[in-house]
């Protein structure tokens, strides 16, 4: 393989710096995101020269561009920490895990309320189960006690008292 020439390398760097201008501005291609690959892809380059080299004897030299993919690694971490999200992708991850997390606690809190009112159905189905078995016994009680009479029905033909009628 050629080595490069510096006419190459300055001309290579240009165009890494402005793929890097496009990626962190938000500009990012179709399938690309802000990484050292899709920078080299942009910038024409392979992305073997962002990172070292092992010379013969086993030492490490740095890649041509090496400089280059540490300038944007740094730059796209101050965009992150600043609040700032190059990635469209990250912005909708983060949005993402939002609405996840806010689903989930009102999945929590419609799991609860759905709890509370099993208990309460139980409740209410207890309860009226005691009334039930309180007017059972208190009709076994009237039908053995003999002097308890039940009142004569109201006739359907007259007004109930305090009619205007």
């Amino acid at each position: 393989m050629a080595r490069l020439t510096e006419e190459d390398k300055a001309r290579n760097e240009a165009a890494i710096r402005t793929a890097m201008e496009q990626l962190l501005s938000g500009n990012l291609p179709p399938g690309g995101k802000a990484d050292l690959k899709t920078l080299a892809a942009l910038g024409g380059v392979t992305r073997t020269g962002f990172y070292p080299k092992r010379n013969r004897s086993g030492t490490l030299r740095p890649g041509a561009y090496q400089h280059l993919a540490e300038e944007f690694e740094q730059r796209v971490k101050a965009l992150r920490d600043a609040g700032e999200i190059v990635d469209p992708r990250d912005a909708q991850i983060e949005r993402l895990k939002g609405e996840v997390a806010e689903l989930r606690k009102r999945v929590a809190s419609r799991d609860q309320k759905l709890v509370d009112a099993a208990e309460c159905k139980a409740l209410a189905v207890s309860r009226l189960a005691a009334q039930h078995a309180e007017i059972e016994q208190l009709r076994e009680t009237v039908a053995a006690n003999a002097r308890v009479r039940s009142l004569p029905g109201v006739p359907r033909h007259s007004a109930p008292y305090g009619s205007c009628h």
